[in-house]
Order: structure tokens, then sequence, then C-alpha cells
């Protein structure tokens, strides 16, 4: 996984952080991707609780395995998981 093809990867069990969103109670929200559907994530908060956080209106902070950062806009990863992954990727 790098920061070319994130989108097209599985984000569940990723850890994140909503960098920027629309409703200003979604900002800063930190912890690990829970579940995902066409719209939204699910996001396990830290100390406990979770967050669902709407994908169209936010900007994701995405930490990878190696530990970069990654930036995403939310409309990069609308759309349900299964049909994500099977987008085109366009090079750049």
């Amino acid at each position: 996984m790098n920061p070319r093809n994130l989108i097209h990867h599985e984000l569940i069990g990723l850890e994140v952080e909503i960098s920027s969103a629309k409703d200003p109670t979604h900002e800063k929200i930190a912890g690990k991707v829970i579940d995902e559907t066409r719209n939204t994530i699910l996001v396990g908060k830290r100390p406990g609780g979770r967050a669902r956080i709407p994908k169209a209106t936010s900007t994701f902070a995405f930490k990878l395995p190696d530990g970069r950062e990654i930036l995403v806009d939310g409309k990069a990863i609308m759309g349900r998981p299964e049909e994500r992954l099977k987008r085109k990727v366009r090079s750049w």
C-alpha cells in the first residue's frame, strides 16, 4: 500500500484522523476504521466509543502501516468499498 493506491485498498483496520469536516464536531476525531459503507466511515474513537463520519464532507488523514500519513479527500473514497477496489487506477 502506498499513497498512490490507497483509495483502491481496504480501509478497515487503518488508523485515521479527521483533519477537516463540514460538521465541526467531527474534526480531530481519531481512531481505527472499523467499518465502511458507501457514504460513511465508522471510526472507533480513543479512549472509547464510535463515530460515523460522512465521506463527502470530510478530509481524512490515514496512517499507513509503514508510518506515513496520507491526506485523502472523502469524495475520492465515495462508493461501496467493493466497487472502489475495482475502479481503474488513472495515471497521474
